[in-house]
Parts: structure tokens; C-alpha cells; sequence
């Protein structure tokens, strides 16, 4: 047809040679130059398929030689088909094989050439539209580093291709495995709908055998490199479903989370340099928000030419060195109109208090947060970071220490406020032993016993209250303090002693890097939707123990210094110990005799306990029995001999008989009911707080006693709301 076609032409436009020959010709010498021809017919010829043994391929083999009826139908008479019936099937035949491109399989021997051109011309227009098939790609291009480092690896352009079009495709196809759906396309779809520049990728589905191990190893290996690979992927993959979301962002960040290996910050050493980690910590510094380059554009001073773009490395800044239009070395001016900025944060996270090992400082570390993740903590916060970690040059270090040595810092990818997933880290087996545990109608009286099991004859209550314990000497007061934090969820412990109102609530210092003024958090800031001890409270200043007044009442630390004005949460339970007044505790005396505290601050207290060493010889000797008795179970020679028979005895207390509930169960059983029970107070509970409060008021009055105000209604409120959660009652 398409000779016939060219004849035409040439007929009509008389001696003039048509364009498509003339383009069949000049390839026709390409061919013949670069040899081109002789490829075409070797590939054409194919593998000779006709041996010596070739009739071996065509001897009968009956055992195989069985067809199934199934799709047959011949047991049905079919008509002929009439001659327009047949020409309407003939027609639509070729519709298809001419959109199939099947109509090349009909040429004759003649029409070779015009086959060769036309497979040509295929490859060429291929080649236009940027189709990847220039070069084959080994199966194994990932898999086989051929003795390159991981680095190494992933910069070659073949294997970023590679990763790029694994992570498409893993994005389009990876289904949820409990909706069945495009886990990642709905997640571009909600972003799309907050006008978001970030898109989370769960870890743990890229390492999924649906998902794509392969990049799961480089990843934390050379998280730089596959990052803008990730980076890139993700943004082709949003234009091509959004075109005009390049409006709202110019690139979109993929975050990694749910990284399995967490490492602690005293444990970061030399060989996590630039690789991706996962640490947690309390934000304790959080800079303001700055402007950081991003995108570059200078103007020549001398001639005004327009120099750039300069895409900003984080370590250092570039610059250029010549103008390519006047060859003047400078000076080069800003471009400000026509430079890009991202926004830029330094936070600084510090050990968890109860990850800190007695008798040791913690560790701090600095984070840069860049882009949409600035702003998402405040001091206070308990987070997890993902980044990868790296160093940098930091000049006054070196001065300091004498020899080089480097600054280390997270560069943040990922952060999570581990407040929101506390509870979401409990098992289903936890949350059926919690709810199995509550039924139990001595619940309460198996908590109080597992509370500090190895002291004797004390019960306490612990919620969300202030409580205030006042006693004599040896009473085990501190004992109970650093029960406490080893058992609340997040717990801060102080002493009134080394502790300053500044270093309980929060303070204000010039960062050493921006040198300017930010705010550090405090002891109660640190703890908050925890739980702050302070042991030895009575010998804390008149000063230092105002400034938490605000901080027990209002659940917050205004501060309004060095310009900072803010307000920061400290919802957080007080669990004070204090000596009474010469040593001894007077039960003559009031409460507020006894104690060298003013009345304001005894008011802020939910529960004042009175811890009273009295003699009795026959539960002198019991505790005695009970001292040596702990003492025993825990020498580490029987404990290694006995430990099966120590933890059958430890399961039942010696005093009560009641069965203990075990540490880390207690510890779940208590984040499970803080977080999930939210007990509601009914129109027929508020007049018996009424009476109760009436009566109260009126003791108060007569006996001379600590004074009764309207804050100990509130604080019968949320004794009754912690005994409802402490047994899972809403």
C-alpha cells in the first residue's frame, strides 16, 4: 500500500521526487555507512530451528496427546455465514491488526525494504518519546554491586533509574493489606487535599514481600542518594495524577517512619555516620522559624547579568567564582526577587528521663528540621526523629578541644509525637489481659499491693493529683518517689535541693550557634502527661517553690523574658516528699504546724499523706522478718540458684496475701486507663460532693486543721475520676 501510495504522488507532482522517498533514501545511506543493513538481516534471520534430529520434535507421545472439552463447542450446529456477515467480520479484523500494527505480517517478499523502514522509523520515534529502552537492564542491576560500596552503587544512573521506577510502580500497585485498596495513591489524595509537600512511606511496606526489598537495603545505607531518588519518583508520580500541583509545592519530600532499629542518643557513635536512624527524646530547645536558601540566583555588580540557579548544599554555601558574561570575578549581589527559600529550624531532643541511667548525665542532640516539619514539636514534647545523621565543621569546637574534631547533628526526616502512639504500641494480647485484669473485684486492692512491693505496710494512690507525703525519717518516702518513676509511663524525679524555679519550670538562654534567645524546658515541662517527683521538698526556697504554684493549678508555665512571651503545658501529677518539722511528726499539732510550708502551696496539694514511724513490737519485728527477707530473695547467688521459686513467692504479698500484679503489666494497665477511660460525673454524684465538702469545710473550721477551700472540690473530682479508671469505668 505504501508503494502504491509513493507512485501516486510521483504521477502527480510530475518530476519532483517525494519527501517520504527522499527520507527512505537518506536512511537507506545511513544504513549502508554505519552498517546498519546487516544487522536488520541477521536479526530477521533468527535461530536456525530445523536440526539433523528434527523429526524427534514430531514423534507421537499419546500420554500427552490429551486435549480437555472444556471451551469446545462442538456440539452445536453453527450457521454460515452470510456474505455481508462475513465482509462486517473481515472489516472489523483489520481495524484491529492495523491498531495491533499485526497488518506488517501480510507484506510479501517484495515489500522487505519498506519493513526495515518502517521498524526503523518505530525506534526512532520511541526514542522521541523518551521510552527507557535504549538499553537492556540486567535483572540483577540492584542486587549485584560489583564490588562497589553502597554509595558507589546508587549514583550510578542505571540503578537510580532503576530504584526510581520500582518506587513508581511501588507506589501506584502497593495495595493495604486490610482494605485491599492503593494504600499510597489515597495517601496522595489526602495530601493533595491539605496541600501538603510531604508523602509518608511506611517502612515496614516497603520491606513487605509485595513491596520492594531491594531498596529497603540501600535506603538506610545511603539514605542521601535514595532520597532524592524517592523524592523524584513520588513527584513524577503526583504530576502525572495532579498536573497543576506543582503550583502548591515544586517537589514532594518522602518521610520515611516505622524504621524497626531505634538507637539511643549515648549510643551514637562513629559507624552511624550518614546513614538513617531512629532515636526519642524530650525537646527541651526549639529555635524560630528562619528563611534558609534553597535556590540561588546572584546578579554581576559590573554588568548585571543574571547568574544561577545555585541549589544550596546544608553544609556549606555555594557561590559563584566568574560572571560567564563579562568574565569579572565579582562582586556578585542576591537576587532576591528571583530566589527560593524553605523554611529552617534547629530543635535540640534530650534522653528521656526514665532512659537515663542513675549516676549519669543526659545526652542531648541537635535536629534540623526543614519544610513542613518545622513547628511540629514545642519543648516539652516527647518525639521520635528519623534522619540521617552527619556531621559538620564546627570552628569553636575545635578551638576548645585543641585538635579536629566534628559537630554531630540529625538532619530530620520523619518526626512522631510518641504522646499519640503510646497506646497505640499495646498489643491486642495487652489489651485483652488489661480488660480481663479490670473484671477483677479486687483490682484495686492488687494494684496498691503491687506498688512498691518491697515496702512494708505503705499503700499509695497515684493519678492524676498532687500528692503530698509527710513523714518521719526511714519511712521509705524516697523509696516510693523512684518506684514511681520506674513506673509511670514518663516520669521526671528531682530533689528539693538540686533543684532551682528556673530548672522546674523553664528558663530562657542564648542558643550558642544563632545567638539568640530561646526558651529551655523545665523539670515539669519535661514531665509533661507524666508525672514530676521532687524528693526533699521542704528544703526548696520560699522562692523556688512559688514558682510552681501556677504550674500545679493552672497545668501551665507562663514565661515573659528576653522578649519571649509563651505559655507552656505542664499537665502533669506532683508527688512531693518533705520531713516535718524537727524531725519528728507531732500528731498534736495540725498538718500545717508540722510542716515549714505556707498555706497556698498545702492548698495545691489533691492528698496530704502522713507517714508515721510508730513503735509496736510485734510489727517492728514483722518488718524487721520483711527487711532480711528482701535482702535474701535478692542476693544475686540465691536468685541464680531459686530465680523460679523467688518469683512464685514475690507473686503474692506477704502482708495481705493479695496476688501482685507484674511491673510491666502494671505500667501497661496504667497508660491503657489514662488514655482510654474518661469517666463522666452524673447530676446524683454532685450532691453527695456537695454534703461531703460541707462536712469537710466544717471539721476544718472547728479542729483548726488545714483549711478547706473550693479547690479540694476539684479535687475530689478527679480522686473519683482515677478510681473510675482504675477500674476501667467510664
Amino acid at each position: 500500500m505504501s508503494s502504491r501510495h509513493e507512485e501516486d504522488s510521483a504521477e502527480q507532482n510530475g518530476s519532483e521526487q517525494p519527501l517520504g522517498q527522499q527520507y527512505d533514501e537518506e536512511e537507506d545511506a545511513i544504513d549502508e555507512l554505519f552498517n546498519n543493513e546487516n544487522e536488520d538481516v541477521e536479526d530477521e534471520e533468527g535461530e536456525n530451528l530445523f536440526g539433523d534430529d528434527m523429526e524427534r520434535d514430531y514423534r507421537p507421545q499419546p500420554e500427552l496427546d490429551v486435549y480437555s472439552e472444556s471451551g469446545l463447542d462442538d456440539a452445536s450446529d453453527l450457521d454460515e455465514l452470510s456474505v455481508s456477515a462475513r465482509q462486517a467480520a473481515e472489516r472489523e479484523m483489520a481495524q484491529r491488526d492495523q491498531l495491533l500494527d499485526e497488518d506488517a505480517l501480510f507484506y510479501e517478499e517484495g515489500d522487505e525494504e519498506q519493513r526495515r523502514r518502517r521498524r526503523r522509523r518505530g525506534v526512532r520515534e520511541e526514542g522521541a518519546e523518551e521510552v527507557e529502552m535504549e538499553e537492556e537492564v540486567p535483572i540483577d542491576i540492584l542486587e549485584n554491586l560489583r564490588g562497589r560500596s553502597t554509595k558507589d552503587h546508587v549514583s550510578d544512573e542505571a540503578v537510580a533509574r532503576e530504584i526510581e521506577r520500582r518506587f513508581k510502580n511501588f507506589l501506584r500497585a502497593f495495595k493495604d493489606p486490610e482494605t485491599r485498596k492503593a494504600k499510597y495513591l489515597q495517601a496522595m489524595s489526602q495530601m493533595a487535599s491539605e496541600n501538603k509537600e510531604s508523602l509518608e512511606v511506611d517502612f515496614r511496606d516497603l520491606a513487605d514481600e509485595n513491596g520492594e526489598p531491594n531498596i529497603c537495603y540501600f535506603l538506610p545505607e545511603a539514605p542521601v542518594q535514595v532520597l532524592k531518588i524517592l523524592d523524584k519518583a513520588a513527584t513524577d508520580v503526583v504530576l502525572t495524577i495532579y498536573p497543576y500541583y506543582g503550583r502548591v509545592c515544586s517537589e514532594i519530600k518522602v518521610r520515611i517512619s516505622h524504621l524497626p532499629v531505634e538507637e539511643d542518643i549515648r549510643m551514637l557513635r562513629q559507624i552511624h555516620l550518614n546513614m538513617l536512624i531512629k532515636t526519642s527524646g524530650v525537646v527541651t530547645v526549639a529555635t524560630g522559624i528562619l528563611p534558609q536558601l534553597s535556590v540561588v540566583k546572584y546578579d554581576c555588580v559590573a554588568c548585571g547579568y543574571i547568574l544561577g540557579p545555585f541549589v544550596q548544599r546544608e553544609d556549606e554555601e555555594v557561590k559563584p567564582s566568574i560572571c560567564p558574561s563579562c568574565q569579572g570575578r565579582g562582586p556578585f549581589e542576591l537576587n532576591v526577587e528571583n530566589t527560593v527559600y524553605h523554611n529552617y529550624q534547629r530543635i535540640t531532643i534530650q534522653e528521656s528521663p526514665n532512659k537515663v541511667a542513675p549516676g549519669r548525665l543526659p545526652r542531648s542532640k541537635d535536629c534540623i528540621l526543614l519544610g513542613d516539619l518545622c513547628d511540629s514539636c514545642k519543648p516539652g514534647d516527647e518525639i521520635e526523629v528519623t534522619g540521617v545523621y552527619s556531621n559538620n565543621f564546627d570552628g569553636a569546637l575545635n578551638y576548645k578541644q585543641g585538635f579536629p574534631v566534628f559537630n554531630t547533628l540529625i538532619h530530620a526526616n520523619h518526626i512522631t509525637n510518641k504522646d499519640k502512639i503510646a497506646c497505640s504500641q499495646l498489643t491486642d494480647e495487652d489489651v485483652k489481659a488489661i480488660r480481663e485484669l479490670s473484671k477483677d473485684p479486687h483490682i484495686a486492692e492488687r494494684i496498691f499491693a503491687s506498688i512498691a512491693p518491697s515496702i512494708y505496710g505503705h499503700d499509695i494512690n497515684t493519678g492524676d493529683i498532687n500528692v503530698l507525703l509527710c513523714g518521719d525519717p526511714g519511712t521509705a518516702k524516697s523509696q516510693f518517689l523512684r518506684f514511681a518513676a520506674h513506673t509511670a509511663p514518663r516520669a521526671v524525679l528531682t530533689t528539693g535541693q538540686g533543684a532551682s524555679a528556673v530548672g522546674l519550670t523553664a528558663y530562657v538562654q542564648r542558643h550558642p550557634v544563632t545567638r539568640e534567645w530561646t526558651l529551655e524546658a523545665g523539670a515539669m515541662v519535661l514531665a509533661d502527661k507524666g508525672v514530676c517527683l521532687i524528693d526533699e521538698f521542704d528544703k526548696m526556697s520560699d522562692q523556688d517553690r512559688t514558682s510552681i504554684h501556677e504550674a500545679m493549678e493552672q497545668q501551665s508555665i507562663s514565661i515573659s523574658k528576653a522578649g519571649i512571651v509563651t505559655s507552656l503545658h505542664a499537665r502533669c501529677t506532683v508527688i512531693a516528699a518533705a520531713n516535718p518539722i524537727g524531725g519528728r511528726y507531732n500528731p498534736t499539732r495540725t498538718f500545717a504546724e508540722n510542716v515549714d510550708l505556707t498555706e497556698p502551696i498545702l492548698s495545691r496539694f489533691d492528698v496530704l499523706c502522713v507517714i508515721r514511724d510508730t513503735v509496736d513490737p510485734v510489727e517492728d519485728e514483722r518488718l524487721a522478718k520483711f527487711v532480711v527477707g528482701n535482702h535474701i530473695k535478692l542476693h544475686p547467688g540465691r536468685q541464680d540458684e531459686n530465680d523460679e521459686e523467688n518469683e512464685e513467692e514475690n507473686d503474692v504479698d506477704a502482708r495481705t496475701g493479695v496476688t501482685l500484679v507484674p511491673q510491666d503489666l502494671l505500667r501497661k494497665y496504667i497508660l491503657f486507663a489514662r488514655e482510654n477511660c474518661h469517666p463522666t460525673l452524673h447530676e446524683k454524684h454532685s450532691d453527695k460532693l456537695a454534703t461531703v465538702f460541707a462536712q469537710m469545710r466544717k471539721q476544718s473550721m472547728a479542729t483548726g486543721s488545714v483549711a478547706i477551700t473550693v479547690r479540694h472540690v476539684e479535687s475530689m473530682i478527679r480522686l473519683a475520676e482515677a478510681h473510675a479508671k482504675l477500674h476501667l469505668r467510664t
